[in-house]
């Protein structure tokens, strides 16, 4: 071995060695733990083989609750964060005045984590009606638009959690259109003139031609903001707080582990978890890897 590539090993030892322990040791840890029938403060590690997970996939009621909420909420997030940041891309990429503001305008909900989303989007989407109205409904109360004042989330399932997916697509729709835009970038001008020349009309370049090649991004979109709503935790506590209408996975994770102290039925949720984050990112690992080979 030469003396650079012990230089590289001896500079990477250290993460390699945390990531194992902190990482995949955690995870090794979580899977005995959810194994177990360990409950309560003592720890216990007899073996139940999959009997936590099939309680929860088959039998647990609040769980089945959870998935649902998720897809709900991945749905109203990933939809509207999508065609949106594709729409804000499209009207970026024909140059428009003072694009750097708008791109910067549209980048700025990213600076700031999901609690702090949290918190403001509580007030502007309060529920309250009548005279302690505020918020947008107050705003849309003073416009007379009556007809868009609701309860937001106490409007009940599956509405409810649908509500909370506005602040979470209000603040990664910049990330979209980041994206969607240098995908739009990266297309050639001549390949949009070629079209034009063969009569394709404005809408019909970039339906039957741009869109199709944006699929990279696509990809990407998908893949980065549906893990975030698979695990997503933080908004939801600081806007709604706990309750069982508005709960996911995560937030039972969370009460279950520390608040009921089933720590094997909580490492089982979190493997779940794991597994579902999992089907999203492997999948886009290996297409990315497939590319890389094939350029």
């Amino acid at each position: 071995m030469t003396r650079d590539r012990l230089t590289a090993a001896a500079m990477l030892a250290p993460s390699v060695i945390l990531v194992g322990i902190f990482v995949y040791g955690f995870i090794a840890w979580s899977v005995r733990v959810s194994l177990s029938d360990w409950q309560g403060l003592i720890p216990s590690y007899n073996f139940v083989g999959l009997e936590n997970f099939t309680q929860l996939i088959f039998h647990d009621r609040r769980f089945h609750i959870g998935i649902r909420n998720t897809g709900m909420f991945s749905l109203v997030f990933l939809g509207g964060a999508i065609v949106l940041g594709l729409m804000l891309a499209i009207l970026l990429d024909r140059k428009l005045p003072a694009e750097n503001l708008f791109r910067s305008i549209f980048l700025f909900p990213m600076a700031v984590s999901f609690i702090v989303t949290g918190v403001v989007w509580r007030w502007l989407m309060n529920p309250a009606l009548g005279t302690r109205m505020s918020g947008l409904n107050l705003l849309f109360d003073q416009l007379g638009l009556d007809f868009l004042v609701n309860q937001w989330h106490m409007t009940g399932p599956p509405w409810g959690i649908a509500f909370i997916g506005i602040p979470a697509m209000w603040q990664m729709t910049g990330f979209a259109m980041a994206l969607f835009l240098a995908g739009l970038r990266s297309i050639p001008e001549d390949l949009r003139e070629a079209a034009r020349v063969d009569g394709a009309s404005e809408f019909q370049l970039y339906v039957r031609v741009i869109i199709p090649l944006l699929r990279p991004a696509l990809l990407s979109v998908v893949i980065i903001l549906g893990h975030i709503s698979l695990k997503i935790f933080d908004l939801i506590i600081a806007m709604t707080g706990r309750q069982i209408a508005l709960d996911v996975p995560a937030i039972y994770m969370w009460t279950t582990t520390f608040d009921a102290n089933n720590f094997n039925r909580g490492a089982a949720i979190g493997l779940l978890l794991l597994l579902s984050v999992a089907v999203l990112v492997i999948p886009y690992l290996w297409y990315s890897r497939r590319q890389e080979t094939e350029l």
